[in-house]
């Protein structure tokens, strides 16, 4: 692809991350090369991460954001000046491998209804087995609660090659997505209210109510640090977990259907409340029914895109698992994607919750 423009960018975010750009970024560069170039959109980082990275990578474009607008708000500012075909939105948290580009670059060429793609998401930490943040393809279940092949809460399964294949999914990780610029742009990118959390799977609905098709890679790996270096209680990551799941069934779900929804959700969400209290204390606790009150006091911001009806685009409900995924693990003891039933195929009309 020498003395021919390039048709990726893949661009990372970076916020005082100067230990991931130089443990991370070289591997990004070196196997990257031949298909994209590479951004660093930096969050306005207090550390030494620019100045490291114009010393020892000056051939990767900075990015610099006056302030830090979290996840969606740093990648919506900074891709209005990436102009490629494709993104690559990447963690810096992220080990690539060789040739990791040309798998998901075939794929979307040869399905043009494929917007975005992720591929195998193993962990850094622990190579034999995958990754909380994607694994091996995301799903929600009827209630907006999200699992991945490879991943039913904190059950993760070890890579055996079971998913190697390539499909579609409902929704691909934040870590490492690869998608259109256009449609990118064209739906506005991430939903900037989010913050951070979540706003991959709500792109990915948006996505699908446009017709358009979010597909699995297993034949590109890559290898995320991501939770394994996280604390599992961090009640700002509750808040904001629950919050914008919220957000999200309220966006893109009939109002109806939504409601009904919304009653379960309020019973298994102050189940998990009182969960947290017995075991990890008040924060918790508290964090949930924050995030309640908050959804509540910021639904009125998408009452103009709410709809009565299903999008004209619903064969992603298919992709939804029309089941709880809360009773298939804790009540049927369903620890692998495999152990869990069949999707249902999408009903006419509104299906039942």
């Amino acid at each position: 692809m020498t003395g021919t423009r390039k048709r990726i960018a893949v661009v990372i975010l970076n916020w005082n991350g100067r230990f991931f750009l130089e443990s991370f970024l070289p591997d990004v560069v070196r196997f990257s090369e031949h298909e994209a170039d590479v951004v660093v959109a930096d969050n306005a980082s207090a550390d030494d991460s620019i100045s490291w990275l114009e010393k020892h990578l000056p051939m990767v474009r900075i990015i610099r954001l006056n302030t830090n607008l979290g996840f969606t708000g740093g990648y919506n500012e900074a891709l209005k000046q990436v102009d490629y075909e494709f993104y690559v939105l990447l963690n810096s948290d992220v080990r690539v491998t060789e040739n990791w580009l040309i798998p998901m670059l075939e794929l979307i060429d040869k399905h043009p209804q494929c917007a975005a793609i992720q591929p195998k998401i193993c962990s850094l930490n622990h190579p034999d087995e995958f990754e909380y943040a994607g694994a091996g393809g995301g799903y929600i279940d009827k209630y907006g609660y999200p699992f991945c092949r490879g991943r039913i809460f904190y059950s993760i399964e070890k890579d055996t090659s079971q998913y190697n294949d390539s499909l579609e999914v409902f929704w691909a990780s934040g870590a490492c997505m690869f998608i259109r610029s256009a449609i990118f742009h064209q739906l506005n990118g991430f939903d900037m209210h989010f913050f951070a959390h979540m706003e991959e799977i709500d792109l990915c609905w948006r996505i699908q109510r446009e017709g358009m098709q979010v597909w699995y890679c297993g034949s590109s790996a890559v290898y995320h640090v991501g939770g394994g270096t996280l604390p599992k209680n961090n009640p700002r990551k509750t808040y904001l977990n629950f919050r914008n799941n919220l957000l999200m069934l309220y966006k893109n779900l009939p109002i109806d259907l939504f409601f009904r929804v919304l009653i379960a959700r309020t019973i298994l969400d102050f189940t998990a409340a009182l969960t947290f209290l017995i075991r990890n204390g008040k924060a918790d606790f508290k964090a949930v029914f924050r995030a309640h009150r908050d959804f509540h006091k910021m639904k009125h911001l998408y009452k103009s895109n709410r709809t009565n009806t299903h999008s004209t685009h619903n064969q992603y409900f298919n992709l939804i698992f029309w089941n709880s995924i809360v009773i298939e693990f804790y009540l049927f003891r369903s620890r692998k994607f495999s152990d869990l039933n069949k999707f249902p195929q999408a009903n006419s009309g509104i299906p039942k919750v």
